[in-house]
């Protein structure tokens, strides 16, 4: 058995009861389940219509997402998250070059990055040798003032660990960031690279080994292991290549507003929900969510 998850942006939900009885019908599914009204429903399925993506794309026009994924093992026992651009709203390095005036020329280099069309390792080094001579305390001032929380991301803690969920961060990024988000949120732990710095000002240089790609497939493995679960019991979340990874590994691969060619390699593609997105797709309906 399987379950359609249709889902829209909480803030404008947009789900059309005639839309969710339709596609139910089309495809032969049960009764539709409302895990909350206009935002999200689910459908029970025999088995996963041939002509999935291209009704996902017809959703898409209309501001819907929709996911299909076995209904048994929905519920994970932890989450995996990456944090620019998925538990927070910017790129952290982004913000620090804007202050360091190379903020044009290190966005695009993102960018690229991101979108899987320059190595990750390369594109880090490079970008944080433009932040030589940046006064330390730019980083607590854009933490402060730039930073923003991606929607959602509060009630997915509260409530999977309110369920005994293990949450950890890892980013790509740097650890002045990823302790403060991880506090705000509640994740357990987290892990970043670290920016170096020499007489209150940014060097320059990262330190070694780089948190990338594989560091992330790394965290899942030791995370998992020493929790005593399965790859299968994660849901990891992300957007951009480096991501893809632990995305293709986990229980459920979370492609949030993702880069096309990462979007593109994903089976639930989230474009128009916000975090809380990952709760309906594990079947938990919104007067189940904790801290909203």
């Amino acid at each position: 058995m399987y379950i359609a998850v249709l889902l829209t942006d909480p803030k404008k939900p947009c789900l059309d009861r005639d839309l969710v009885e339709n596609l139910r019908n089309a495809w032969g599914g049960g009764e539709a389940q409302w895990l909350a009204t206009g935002e999200a429903a689910e459908i029970a399925l025999a088995a996963i219509p041939d002509n999935q993506w291209e009704v996902w794309a017809s959703l898409q026009e209309q501001g819907v997402d929709l996911v299909i994924l076995p209904r048994d093992g929905r519920k994970k026992k932890m989450v995996l998250a990456d944090m620019d651009s998925t538990m927070i709203q910017q790129e952290c390095i982004d913000e620090l070059a804007d202050e360091a005036g190379v903020g044009e020329r290190v966005k695009d280099i993102t960018a690229r990055a991101m979108n899987g069309e320059l190595d990750f390792n390369g594109a880090l080094i490079e970008r944080v040798g433009l932040l030589k001579g940046l006064p330390e305390t730019v980083i607590g001032e854009v933490l402060e003032k730039r930073i923003t929380l991606m929607p959602g991301g509060a009630a997915l803690l509260a409530t999977m660990k309110a369920n005994g969920a293990y949450a950890a961060l890892v980013s790509g990024g740097f650890t002045a960031f990823t302790a403060r988000v991880a506090e705000l949120l509640g994740f357990d732990e987290n892990r970043a690279n670290a920016l170096h710095v020499e007489d209150g000002k940014l060097t320059g240089t990262v330190g070694m080994p780089i948190l990338g790609r594989e560091a992330k497939v790394t965290a899942l493995e030791e995370i998992t292991a020493r929790l005593g679960i399965t790859e299968d019991d994660v849901v990891a979340v992300g957007d951009g290549a480096n991501d893809l990874g632990m995305l293709g590994r986990a229980g459920f691969g979370v492609a949030l507003h993702a880069k096309p060619s990462v979007a593109a390699e994903c089976d639930i593609r989230i474009n128009h929900g916000d975090l809380t997105a990952l709760l309906y797709v594990q079947g938990y309906s919104k007067s189940e969510f904790v801290g909203v």
